[in-house]
């Protein structure tokens, strides 16, 4: 049984607890040349003053045709990193670990922001976006058809992911996050559905998930002894996609890569799929695979409550819990889920000492 405010080691740091900040993304570098910027400053950083113990910052591409918009953030050049740098000491010097999630959209790059217009669907080339790629030339619905992957392009991905991990840490960034989920380009390669290649990258669960074994073996070798989270989305929401059984092997296999925790998500990879939310949805994924493989997860999705957050941790459901759009409407979410759970932390920011929370 855990409690919310316990400490959590993973590799050679620890988060001084265990309500944790999911990265969302902004889709706010207006110049459009993947540079964080006083937006991304503020955002994370008040995250941080919240009392989260660790801050994820949002998807950010490892390559140009990486990002999911032509607005995301990116980490394939030293400038980038060298945005991110003030960023992460921010951060650290709140007491919480930042961490960033680094990404490929694949199919589902180059497609219009989901604020400021009214547009949908890929970005023109005119405007900016660009040709996608994935392991298989299958369109998400309403998408541009990708060009399937050679295995030139394979590797390519490979080294990005590595380089990027590397810029990473060299920013400040203490954790690492690999996203294997919500349709990009890893968990594409993962699910049956996305996936037709009859080469080694394909036809079997081995070499489905053979992409993303190479991806966090050259991540560990990058970051050295950091910890490496993997987001999965443990389910399709769709027949003929990804099964308990064979999330449960690439849970196994990511761990044998190096991986330390697994973060629990679903779906994104269809746009037919049919999820059944409520609060909480996504617990049950984490709960079966943290006991099928015994490695630490995080649960996601729809937690608005201390009490909620402190329930799935004392029923051992999982290891930490990933605020996201509660943390949007309540930054300070960690805070006041201390003083409504009665526990004892010190890290109140000084000058908000004097503003203590009150009991709703």
């Amino acid at each position: 049984m855990s409690s919310p405010f316990s400490p959590l080691t993973l590799g050679s740091v620890t988060a001084r607890n265990r309500i944790w900040i999911a990265p969302m993304c902004q889709y706010a570098v207006e110049r459009q040349d993947g540079v964080p910027t006083a937006w991304h400053a503020v955002h994370l950083g008040q995250l941080a003053i919240g009392g989260a113990g660790i801050v994820l910052a949002e998807a950010t591409a490892v390559s140009p045709e990486g990002r999911i918009s032509p607005q995301d953030t990116g980490i394939w050049n030293d400038q980038q990193a060298a945005a991110w740098a003030p960023i992460t000491a921010f951060i650290t010097s709140q007491g919480a670990l930042p961490g960033i999630q680094l990404a490929h959209a694949g199919r589902k790059a180059s497609v219009y922001r989901p604020w400021g217009t009214d547009q949908t669907g890929s970005v023109p080339e005119s405007e900016g976006g660009w040709a996608t790629i994935a392991p298989s030339a299958i369109a998400f619905e309403g998408y541009d058809t990708p060009r399937e992957m050679t295995t030139a392009d394979i590797a390519g991905v490979v080294r990005d992911f590595g380089a990027a991990a590397r810029r990473a840490v060299d920013a400040g960034f203490k954790v690492i996050e690999i996203h294997a989920a919500h349709g990009y380009l890893l968990h594409s390669f993962l699910s049956p559905l996305s996936n037709t290649r009859t080469d080694s990258f394909g036809g079997t669960p081995e070499n489905r998930a053979k992409l993303l074994e190479l991806v966090i073996r050259e991540v560990r070798t990058r970051v050295g002894d950091l910890p490496i989270f993997v987001r999965l989305s443990a389910t399709d929401w769709a027949e003929g996609g990804l099964t308990e059984e064979l999330i449960t092997d690439i849970g196994r296999r990511a761990e044998a890569a190096g991986a330390d925790l697994l973060d629990v998500s679903t779906g994104g990879l269809v746009a037919h799929q049919h999820i059944p939310v409520a609060p909480g949805y996504q617990v049950p994924f984490a709960a079966s695979l943290r006991a099928a493989t015994g490695i630490p997860v995080a649960a996601v999705g729809l937690f608005t409550t201390p009490e909620q957050v402190a329930e799935t941790l004392a029923e051992a459901q999982a290891d930490a819990i990933l605020i996201g759009r509660e943390a949007l409407r309540d930054p300070r979410f960690p805070l006041r889920a201390a003083h409504v759970l009665g526990a004892e932390i010190d890290y109140v920011p000084g000058p908000y000492e004097r503003a203590p929370f009150r009991t709703r």
